[in-house]
């Protein structure tokens, strides 16, 4: 087993990892204490809104920024003594990319190839290989500044798997991609974990991770708040979920309902009033009841099952979406 290895299952194992930013100003705490174990063939979900210290962790985790504090393993290597045997074994796909977009999609592949040790024949080897698992033949030798954004994202994740890593960090892999662009890069990360890939990646949207993750971290301001996997998450906030708004005082509604037994939580969020019941079926006409008893006017009702931004709203008190918006 090689030096600072935990435990043959464990890819990453991180305990009080922290990061300061420091101006002359102030210092800024971008991540306090994270704590987290990802096992071999997962798929695992950094999920927050911009800011929250997503990019911090992971450029911590990939070697590219020095941590404040605490400790960390690295497919087997610790992170402060080994970064070399560490980057030889990941693969990192950042926000921006990394592609020349003044040569061919299938020239960058072999010029990756080759910073890695490979010979030539064996670069464009592998080079070829991953243009037909990416599907990117048709574009494979015309100039990056030709491709669409999906194309370009695709080739950076190609880039990331040159070597063929054990570890695969992606740091908001669908960000500005249009729909069938965002499903052309998931069903890439899924064949990526079908393979046996061990998968890192940050996002803050909440049908990406629920749809591709195994298990999810909710991160805000630095702090992990949350680690399950998206069924045991949602499963955790109680019950249903119902969303309504009335003509006139949202506050009144809410405190006619508050007090009933059959609700568990509430709170106004956006305008409207947001309530956690035990069995929203049944609720639902007991609430129309209370609010016309109360002279109130319904303008809008809404049942659903929870959800990961049910999930983020109820560990921090606001919504995802309007965190990171």
């Amino acid at each position: 087993m090689p030096m600072g290895a935990s435990s043959p299952e464990a890819v990453i194992e991180t305990r009080g990892l922290r990061r300061l930013f420091k101006s002359r100003k102030r210092t800024v705490e971008a991540v306090v204490g994270v704590d987290l174990t990802v096992t071999s063939g997962e798929i695992f979900g950094f999920l927050g809104p911009n800011g929250a210290g997503k990019t911090t962790t992971l450029r911590m985790l990939a070697t590219l920024l020095p941590p404040s504090g605490g400790s960390a393993t690295v497919v087997g290597f610790e992170l402060a003594h080994h970064p070399d045997q560490i980057r030889e074994r990941i693969g990192y796909v950042g926000q921006a990319g990394g592609a020349d977009r003044e040569i061919t999609g299938r020239d960058e592949l072999v010029f990756q190839g080759r910073l890695y040790g490979m010979s030539r024949p064996q670069a464009q080897q592998r080079a070829g290989e991953l243009i037909e698992m990416l599907e990117l033949e048709g574009a494979a030798d015309r100039r990056v500044s030709t491709y669409s954004g999906g194309q370009k994202r695709r080739l950076d994740i190609g880039l990331g798997l040159v070597h063929d890593p054990q570890l695969l960090f992606l740091d908001e892999p669908t960000t500005g991609l249009d729909p069938q662009s965002r499903a052309r890069v998931w069903d890439e990360v899924r064949r990526m974990h079908e393979r046996g890939t061990t998968i890192f990646l940050t996002t803050h949207y909440l049908d990406e991770a629920d749809a591709l993750c195994d298990r999810v971290a909710i991160i805000d301001y630095g702090k992990i708040v949350a680690e399950d996997t998206p069924e045991q998450l949602k499963r955790a906030v109680a019950g249903d979920v119902v969303t309504l708004s009335v003509e006139g005082d949202q506050q009144h509604a809410l405190d006619v309902l508050a007090r009933q037994q059959f609700v568990r939580e509430s709170r106004l969020e956006e305008g409207s009033v947001l309530l956690y019941v035990d069995r929203g079926e049944e609720a639902m006409p007991a609430i129309l009841r209370l609010l016309d008893s109360a002279g109130l006017r319904l303008k809008t009702i809404g049942l659903h099952r929870p959800s990961l931004d049910d999930v983020f709203l109820r560990q921090t008190g606001r919504s995802l979406r309007e965190a990171a918006a």
